[in-house]
């Protein structure tokens, strides 16, 4: 391995590779819930949410850290402890649907907290974490009043919000735009041909 690797580009990998791990979490997560395919629910995802939501993003967010990147050190790091838990309880039947509820509606305020502070990065973060706020907060209310069709709709918010996590890191190996395009430099402002 090459020690002479800088801290931007171990944070570069590490972001993209925090994308790719929440993406495909997400869609796993958001895909169970909407009851699409046959035979496999959210706790059919409890796997994937537990090692490549959990592990891998609580890794790549101590790798941003390591590099600088503060936001998406909290951000990988605090959805990593999510998912690892989220993946470890799926299995307890033991566990109320109040207290599912509050479990979602509690990691909900990160996801918020997350909207929020992706501002200053650009439209792309800043609706998937928006999106992933929504998807909690429905999948918590879906709990609390025993709402299956909330439940899959919450999924289908879930899973939108994988498919832009996926999108920004593999367009941050593409090159394709992240970024949506600006509209003319002022008010009143024509083309003339």
């Amino acid at each position: 391995m090459d020690n002479d690797v800088s801290a931007g580009s171990t944070s570069a990998s590490a972001s993209t590779l925090g994308h790719l791990a929440l993406g495909l979490t997400l869609l796993a997560f958001g895909l169970g819930h909407t009851g699409v395919f046959d035979g496999i629910t959210a706790a059919s995802a409890a796997t994937v949410a537990m090692f490549v939501g959990g592990i891998t993003l609580f890794v790549a967010g101590l790798l941003e850290f390591r590099g600088g990147d503060s936001f998406n050190g909290t951000a990988f790091v605090g959805l990593g402890a999510f998912w690892f838990t989220w993946g470890a309880a799926s299995g307890d039947t033991a566990l109320s649907g109040d207290a599912a509820g509050l479990f979602l509606l509690l990691w909900a305020l990160l996801a918020l907290s997350l909207t929020l502070g992706a501002a200053g990065g650009g439209l792309l973060p800043q609706v998937m974490y928006g999106l992933l706020f929504v998807s909690l907060l429905l999948l918590g209310i879906a709990q609390f009043a025993e709402l299956g069709t909330l439940a899959k709709v919450a999924g289908w918010v879930a899973a939108l919000s994988g498919l832009l996590a996926w999108y920004g890191a593999t367009a941050a190996w593409a090159k394709w735009p992240t970024a949506l395009p600006g509209r003319a430099a002022g008010r009143g402002v024509t083309a003339t041909g």
